[in-house]
């Protein structure tokens, strides 16, 4: 069930789309809410769920399967070409392949595809070689846990991402590329709200800059 629907007329809270076509969505959505109360949270599964968003998480879940809906949904171009015009999307695990340019280990159907990273599917083994561990995050003031299920790892990272968490071996499993924010691990699987916190902001900002734009144009 969402907070906020596409048909409604649109008030000034941010909204914010958690893409609900596989995988787990309801716990992306749980931690919006408990980040920040007043954030509208919409489940995405057909095109028209796009309009007005403020910003997108892409969970994680089955790549392949995820990206398979994308292009059954009509939902992968939409995405795409919102994220090219700057509305901020997150992709967590699974999410994070959708996100990159390159994939190491199969490619899924559909994807976003507009990260500048090449990405390794299933990096750490099987399900029985998932793990947890401290991140050190780049903006944020304390480690975060961070918790693996076959997990994907950023192979190679290009000129225009940058890398915000690393772990021991220098493998990145976090990144930022402009309104674009991959991570390897379910930040929704822990307790801890400042990374869905720290997505919040950015499309808060994203939210403000195209509102003053309207502003700003002429009749």
């Amino acid at each position: 069930m969402t907070d906020d629907s596409p048909f409604e007329t649109r008030d000034s809270r941010l909204v914010i789309g958690v893409l609900a076509v596989q995988g787990d969505f309801a716990e992306h959505a749980a931690m919006l809410r408990r980040a920040d109360p007043a954030v509208a949270v919409r489940e995405v599964r057909t095109p028209k769920d796009l309009e007005g968003l403020d910003g997108l998480i892409v969970p994680g879940g089955e790549s392949t399967t995820i990206g398979k809906l994308l292009v059954a949904y009509g939902l992968e171009l939409p995405i795409r070409e919102k994220a090219e015009h700057g509305m901020p999307v997150w992709g967590t695990c699974a999410g994070m392949i959708l996100l990159a340019r390159n994939i190491q280990g199969g490619e899924p159907d559909g994807r976003i595809g507009l990260m500048d990273l090449s990405v390794q599917r299933n990096a750490f083994g099987r399900q029985i070689d998932s793990f947890e561990t401290e991140l050190t995050f780049k903006g944020l003031d304390a480690p975060i846990h961070a918790v693996f299920i076959r997990a994907p790892t950023v192979r190679q990272i290009g000129e225009q991402a940058e890398a915000l968490a690393t772990l021991p071996d220098g493998r990145v499993v976090a990144a930022r590329q402009g309104n674009l924010l991959a991570t390897a691990f379910h930040p929704e699987l822990t307790p801890d709200v400042r990374l869905h916190a720290y997505f919040i902001e950015a499309c808060r900002a994203h939210a403000h800059s195209r509102r003053s734009e309207v502003e700003a144009s002429p009749l």
